[in-house]
């Protein structure tokens, strides 16, 4: 599969996908038609819009897949496929509704190129259960596309030693998932992305990400870390698929 993987779609002080556009505009096949699902916002013209002005300037034809009456057959008519982020779970039962979570899911397993940002991240992963969304909807599963065998936290964000917040951390809340699941989660920090061509699996972008894994102290990982072996996981959830 050929995956771009963002955490982040907006880099504090930069435009929308400003931080990665070199990699965006690279990962896309030149002139390509992408087509975008903007579900996981409540406007999607004015989503879509934003994501047009970002990449048609790069050459890439931008199409949302609700202004067609058919978003089968917009994805149909791509040469990759764009998930957009925003709240998750939204997102996720707007997949489901349109029959584009097993499409995408086909088409992307087929050679469709693949790119997400923060909730469109989310959906790689087998499932929806390391998201930080709030389920303002209830999905009819939690699972995702499984794109990669492993589970992703996009804006992994460290705990602050100077805090006086008494709610549980990002990496205690990562934990206690790793309690009921066995299965990898990579974190990645605001800059940073995940990189997948075939078999090929490489942490990219600004800041290095943090790998949980059941039993063990979470691991830094640098920038450029191969992460390959993550393809090979094999997920244990606490209960079976829906």
């Amino acid at each position: 599969m050929n995956l771009l993987l963002l955490s982040n779609s907006t880099q504090y002080g930069r435009g929308y996908l400003e931080h990665a556009l070199d990699t965006v505009t690279g990962f896309l096949p030149q002139g390509a038609r992408l087509a975008f699902v903007p579900y996981a916002l409540a406007d999607h013209d004015t989503y879509t819009a934003r994501v047009r002005g970002a990449l048609e300037p790069a050459g890439i034809s931008v199409h949302g897949v609700h202004e067609n009456n058919d978003p089968l057959a917009e994805l149909a008519a791509a040469d990759a496929v764009f998930i957009g982020g925003g709240n998750s779970f939204r997102l996720l039962s707007a997949l489901y509704r349109t029959g584009l979570r097993e499409a995408v899911r086909d088409a992307v397993r087929g050679g469709l190129p693949y790119m997400g940002a923060s909730a469109g991240t989310n959906m790689a992963a087998p499932t929806l259960r390391t998201s930080n969304d709030m389920p303002i909807v209830q999905p009819p599963s939690f699972d995702t596309l499984g794109l990669v065998p492993f589970q992703i936290n996009p804006h992994y964000l460290d705990p602050d030693p100077g805090s006086t917040h008494k709610g549980e951390t990002r990496a205690e809340r990562l934990t206690e998932f790793l309690e009921e699941n066995d299965v990898p989660v990579l974190g990645l920090r605001e800059g940073s992305w995940l990189r997948v061509d075939g078999a090929v699996a490489t942490l990219a972008g600004e800041r290095p990400g943090v790998l949980f894994t059941r039993g063990a102290p979470a691991r830094e990982l640098p920038v450029d870390s191969d992460v390959s072996a993550l393809l090979g996981t094999e997920p244990t959830f606490d209960s079976p698929a829906a």
